[in-house]
This record gives structure tokens, sequence and C-alpha cells, in this order.
């Protein structure tokens, strides 16, 4: 077993001054693979005191110099890929092939990222007065307190961390509970590269103790969190206390249309991608079908087979896996609750709809099928974050984009057709922050991954999303 995790401060690792240990799942076996502990308030009031401290002259900087650290980062991320995604693999389930994708994909977020450094920009405003010019600069927040979820783990440190150092922050990292070790890996990489301490901090802990506490802090100018819609909620009320802003990535419950123009290999092989990525476990991933009557029954076919045939075991297994686990049992009994109340509500196992320990005392969770869904049944109307897909028949696209916008979410989306105008009616009429046509749901590092309504505030990706860390500075200047 790995030993107890420390923070990181100043640039050094240092004892959560705690006794308290949260023990560190492997989900594809259930065994103990390390502690990690659980510090208090007082020690993230000493990473935001640091991160205060450090944040002045790092601010100061020229943004390309805070690029350089980033590139120093990727490069060592680099150097580093498969025992990185060994990690993630044993803490999160994550198959072995995906996440040395993450850990690859983390390093190029953060040279995307160092490209801004001469992009960032202001604006010369025009005045009413004579002989004045109007400036509008763009600088640091101060100090990002970045609250991680457990899915892409390793990602999410670069989806904050980047535009966070890149526009002139420091940075405060609370890693998940279920996923702690990832970072310490990250952690590791630091050693040796010339970034100030304290620009980068790491404090171990749980929602309630060092989430909380980084949310009431009030040196802390922006929280960022990706998670649920219920944990962003008593973030906004516990920011509100100090009206800190706050970049909130939440759930989702995104839509799949397949009209019965569509391409039905390419939208089944898709959905099916899309809903079994991670294990289902992707709050953009397709949760929901509406597909049209006269094809209902290929599709369903086609992407019960899609389905069926993913061989589901432990993501250390290469190329003989294709699926793993689910973090943990609470999130298989969440399944396991929202299928059994489709089918006592008149729904349909097509495939799967069954638990598996094919690794002993794993958590496991078939990919599942389901139809003879409707509207008002929870599993069309909660986010289940598990390879779980429910399938209903409508007789039109505006019967389906009706369907689809009757969600307190908002964040992905995606329709299949070979009608340019179906698509583009789709893409007018959906309310979602993301639309996806004729391929799986997955953004892209320049785009702008964000969320209407219960799905979040703000957003990540692009210039929109590095915007999101920083604020404006008016200036008038009378000659």
């Amino acid at each position: 077993m790995n030993a107890p995790l420390s923070n990181y401060i100043s640039g050094r690792l240092i004892s959560s001054g705690t006794s308290d240990l949260i023990p560190v799942l492997n989900p594809s076996t259930g065994a103990v693979i390390s502690e990690m502990p659980v510090s208090s308030a007082a020690a993230v009031d000493e990473a935001v005191a640091a991160a205060k401290k450090a944040q002045v002259s790092w601010g100061r900087l020229p943004a390309i110099q805070r690029a350089h650290a980033l590139r120093a980062i990727s490069a060592k991320i680099r150097e580093r890929v498969e025992p990185i995604a060994r990690t993630i693999s044993e803490e999160q389930g994550k198959l072995l092939g995906l996440a040395k994708v993450e850990v690859a994909f983390a390093a190029d977020y953060l040279d995307y990222m160092a490209e801004w450094a001469r992009r960032i920009e202001g604006e010369i405003i025009e005045s009413d007065r004579p002989n004045e010019n109007i400036f509008l600069f763009r600088k640091p927040v101060g100090v990002v307190g970045a609250i991680l979820p457990w899915n892409f783990p390793f990602f999410l440190i670069a989806r904050k961390l980047g535009p966070a150092l890149v526009t002139g922050n420091a940075i405060v990292i609370k890693p998940s509970e279920e996923t702690p070790l990832n970072a310490a890996a990250f952690i590791a990489l630091l050693d040796g590269l010339d970034i100030p301490e304290g620009v980068i901090n790491f404090v171990y802990g749980t929602g309630a103790g060092v989430g909380e506490a980084i949310c009431a802090h009030p040196d802390v100018g922006l929280i960022s969190f990706t998670g649920s819609a219920a944990t962003g909620s008593r973030i906004m009320a516990t920011a509100a206390r100090n009206i800190t802003k706050v970049n909130l990535e939440l759930g989702g419950k995104a839509p799949a249309i397949v009209l019965k123009d569509a391409d039905l290999d390419k939208a089944a092989k898709a959905v099916a991608a899309s809903r079994t990525l991670n294990s289902g476990q992707v709050c953009n991933a397709a949760e929901r079908v509406y597909v049209e009557r006269p094809i209902a029954e290929a599709f369903v076919a086609k992407v019960s087979e899609e389905m069926k045939r993913l061989r589901v075991g432990d993501p250390l297994g290469g190329s003989e896996v294709d699926m793993g686990p689910m973090i943990n049992r609470a999130g298989v009994c969440k399944v396991e609750e929202l299928v059994r109340s489709a089918l006592d509500s008149g729904a349909t196992v097509v495939t799967g709809g069954r638990g598996t320990a094919e690794a002993g005392q794993g958590t496991y969770y078939e990919p599942t099928v389901l139809t003879g869904c409707r509207q008002d049944m929870d599993v069309m109307r909660k986010e289940i974050f598990g390879p779980v897909l429910p399938v209903m028949t409508v007789d039109s696209l505006d019967e389906a984009i009706s369907l689809a916008n009757d969600t307190e979410y908002g964040l992905t989306s995606s329709i299949y057709t070979e009608n340019l105008s179906h698509a583009l009616k789709a893409s007018r009429e959906l309310n979602f922050g993301e639309t996806y046509i004729n391929r799986e749901n997955f953004e892209a590092m320049q785009g702008f991954h964000a969320g209407n309504r219960k799905s979040g505030i703000g957003g990540a990706d692009g210039k929109h999303g590095l915007y999101e860390y920083t604020s404006t500075h008016v200036v008038y200047i009378q000659s």
C-alpha cells in the first residue's frame, strides 16, 4: 500500500497535521491502495496565505515567462505518461489506454494555454469626452481555489491550473477524496522546476472540510469547481458570504436525437461510445435517446449490439477489456436504483441490466439499454452517471427537441441526421451549451465547454475559458 499523502504548500511537502485518514480504494478490486489525510481549515489558511503572497510577484511577470512554467510542467508530464496513467487506472478504474490519453491531453492542454501568453487582450473604448482615452485591462483575480472531481482528475488539474497560472493567478487545489494519488504524481513533477514557492498548492481533505474552507476564505478570488449540481449549489451559497466569483461545471442529462434520415451505424457507434466512455461517468455523455419511430427498432438493435459486445473487466487488462468499473459502490447502487425504478414503471431491458463482479469485489455494472422509457421516469430526468442508455420513441424532430429541452440541466446535446436543415434547426432550438452533430459528445480544448441552467456558471477552454480567470480594470485617461 502507498504511504499516506502530504499537502504541498509553498513548494514543500507538509504534513496535514491530523491523524484522520481516508482509505483510497482500487474500484476494480476493492483493495485499499493508499490513505488520504483529512486536512483542517488551518491547512487551507496556510495554503491560501502562501498563494496570496506568491501571486503578487507572479502576476507582475510578463505572461510569456509564466507560460514557460506551463511548458516545463507539460514536458515533465510527457516523460511520465505510463506511470501516471497506471496510477489513475488503479485509483479511478479508468481503462489504461484512456488514462494515457488523459495524461497526454493534460500536457497538450498546458501547452495550449501557454500559447495564450501573447494573446491576452484588453480593449480601447471610445470616450464621450474630448482628449480622453478609455482602456480595459485584464488582470488576475488573485488566488484561485480549484475543487476537483474524480472522473478525469489529472486533466482537471491542467484545465484549472493552466489558465489560472498564465493569467497571473496563484492556485490552491483540492483533489477528490476518491482520486488523490494522481495529484501526488503531479506534485512530484514540480520538483526542480523554476516555479516560485506558493504559486501552486495542493491540500487534501473532504468537501465538507477543505472544500468548505476554500469556498469561505475571504482571500480566494475565484472558486473553480467541477462536480455535481448539488455540491455546486452549496459552493455558491458559501461563496456568497464574500461575494466570491464562481466558475462551475456541474451535471448533465445530455439528449441524443436520432432521426429517421440518420446514418444508423454511425449513430449507434457514437451513442454507445459516448454512453460507456469511462464507464458512463462523464458529465457530457449521452444520457438519454429520442429516436424517430420509423427507425427505432433498427437503431435499438444496432446500439444494443454495440453495447453488448463491450468486454467489462480489469482496467489494466489491456486490449482484452473495453470498459472498467464504476468509481465506487454508491455509484453502482444509484444506477441499480434508477434501472429498477424504470423497470417497475414499464421499461424493458434489451441488454445488460445487472451489476457484475468479474474482478472479485470490484464495482462493475453492465452496459445497458432500456426501451419503453417515458419522459416522467427518473432514468430520463436524473443524471445516471453510469453505462445505462434509456431510449424513448418520438414522432418528429419538434417533439424530440421539446422533450430534450425539458430538463433542469443544459450542458451538452447531440443529433444524428443527414439533413442539413434538421441539423441547423436543432442547433438553433436546443437549449444547451454544446450540440454535437453526427459525432460522440466530447469537447475540444479550443472550444468553450459551458452549460445552461443547473449545468453550471461560466465555462472552460479556449479564449472564453481563459478569461474566466481574469478580472477587468477600466482606466480613464484625460489628457
